[in-house]
């Protein structure tokens, strides 16, 4: 494993803890969709359950610094929309469609951001 990968994992287990703290529960980390030849494929980070059982799907986007914006500027209308697919494939496995929201939360050195409802699949 690579830096950058190590990296982006301790981001993704401080996150997991984070939102388990705040009751959220892990149903899977690193979820991957596959490409095509003129598609790229997409990865959800942390899908996780509230207590009320609406299905959440988290961006995590870690930082050194808060420069150009900072680590929650880094999810682009792009990233968005790889995450919405990879969501979208997601959910055609599970017989009902839950509520479902997409949140992403930030690192920027040792400060951490949690948005609830950051962006929507219909935006």
């Amino acid at each position: 494993m690579g830096f950058t990968q190590q990296k982006g994992q301790e981001a993704e287990d401080r996150a997991c803890r984070h939102l388990q703290a705040q009751g959220l529960t892990l149903v899977q980390r690193n979820y991957r969709l596959a490409g095509g030849p003129h598609r790229r494929g997409g990865e959800i980070d942390l899908i996780m359950h509230t207590p009320d059982g609406t299905l959440v799907f988290v961006e995590v986007r870690a930082r050194a610094q808060a420069r150009q914006g900072g680590a929650a500027a880094s999810v682009t209308l792009r990233k968005q929309r790889s995450i919405i697919r990879a969501a979208q494939h997601f959910l055609m496995r599970l017989r009902q469609c839950p509520p479902c929201r997409f949140d992403v939360v930030a690192l920027e050195g040792e400060r951490l951001q949690w948005w609830p409802g950051a962006f929507e699949a219909c935006g």
